[in-house]
């Protein structure tokens, strides 16, 4: 089997703005691609630019994916680890767009096997609920934001920090107070507290009872993370500094944290998502899978990972639900009320609607 030639579209969702401490999303800056074969199957990826984050935008995803397609085509698209290298050798870094490649690759792989992603992964079914972040506002359009999700039958939220540390403490106790106790909170500083702030908000929080706290502090700030998880009294889990499993393992090692964030816009797919899982599983380290603001499309291939890895304990998979003003996907994952599942189709099982495609500018490669 060898690839023929890739589809690239220009995958803009419109959306309600999303707030977080690094900067403000106006609409979804994804890309979709469809690799196509000469053996009549082709594969479908996304990804989702956050450039406040991983440092991508829509346009520099698009630039390197025409690159990225012209290395691949006559190339075999079952040999995963050999294309995502061909990638690498060319360009490093630029993780998000990789992840619509192998996202894309992966499909073809689990089609040419007749089976569903997660089975084709080894994985098997099993509940997965996610939470609902809440983007930084006012404590009280927060506290309020959190109602609405508890009475829609939301069990878990996350709360966006890291504006303002004497404001997020705040924020935090509205909220609590709101939904009462049964809740579980999850909070996410998104790099927007230093080390003081950190260590002072967490003290304070700790009464709030809080599952865990990700990335408090800039990347910049890793070597003062043992610090912070040994003084924390509430766990923190690595976000932004973990990209791969080198990072990983350095976390795991220096014992900067008791949980990792695994997202694709970041480690560039599955195939080295499956590597950060491995490198924690060995080490007894608990992980999310997380996402940045992908469609249903990126999400159910994060489901279908999941389901796949059973240290995977932790399900932020709400991207869809934060305001997207549509839903430009046939198939894929279904949400009953917070509870996700995947259809037994084979591959990813989820495409774009071609209604939608033909509102987004396209490139053939």
């Amino acid at each position: 089997m060898k690839i023929t030639h890739t589809e690239i579209y220009r995958f803009s969702i419109p959306m309600e703005p999303f707030v977080i401490a690094t900067g403000t999303m106006h609409f979804a800056q994804n890309v979709l691609i469809r690799i196509y074969t000469d053996a009549g199957l082709h594969g479908v990826g996304e990804c989702s630019a956050f450039p406040m984050i991983v440092g991508e935008t829509q346009e520099t995803c698009l630039a390197m994916a025409k690159d990225f397609a012209k290395i691949l085509v006559g190339k075999d698209p079952l040999a995963i680890p050999d294309r995502m290298a061909d990638l690498l050798a060319y360009a490093d870094h630029n993780a998000t767009i990789k992840s619509a490649f192998d996202m894309a690759l992966f499909d073809i792989s689990a089609k040419h096997a007749n089976l569903p992603l997660y089975q084709f992964l080894g994985g098997h079914k099993r509940t997965i609920e996610t939470d609902m972040t809440i983007g930084i506002d006012t404590p009280e359009g927060m506290a309020k934001k959190a109602l609405e999700y508890r009475a829609n039958g939301c069990n878990i939220i996350k709360i966006k920090l890291g504006k303002n540390v004497h404001d997020d403490i705040e924020r935090v106790k509205q909220i609590r107070a709101a939904v009462g106790d049964d809740m579980i909170l999850r909070l996410d500083a998104n790099q927007g507290w230093s080390f003081d702030d950190a260590l002072f908000a967490l003290g304070e929080l700790v009464k709030e009872k809080i599952e865990f706290c990700e990335q408090p502090m800039r990347t910049w700030y890793d070597d003062k993370l043992p610090e912070l998880a040994l003084n924390s009294p509430i766990k923190i889990m690595a976000d932004e500094s973990c990209y791969n499993h080198h990072d990983a393992r350095k976390l795991i090692n220096t014992q900067s944290c008791e949980y990792l964030n695994i997202k694709f816009a970041k480690s560039g797919g599955i195939l080295e998502a499956q590597k950060i899982h491995e490198e924690a599983l060995q080490h007894g380290i608990k992980c999310m899978i997380g996402s940045m603001l992908e469609s249903r499309i990126a999400l159910t291939a994060n489901l279908h990972f999941a389901l796949a890895s059973p240290n995977v304990e932790f399900f932020d998979l709400d991207t869809c639900l934060l305001g997207h003003l549509v839903d430009p996907v046939i198939g894929g994952l279904s949400y009953d009320g917070y509870l996700l599942d995947v259809p037994d189709t084979i591959g990813i099982g989820a495409d774009a609607d071609e209604e939608f495609l033909k509102t987004c500018e396209k490139w053939i490669v």
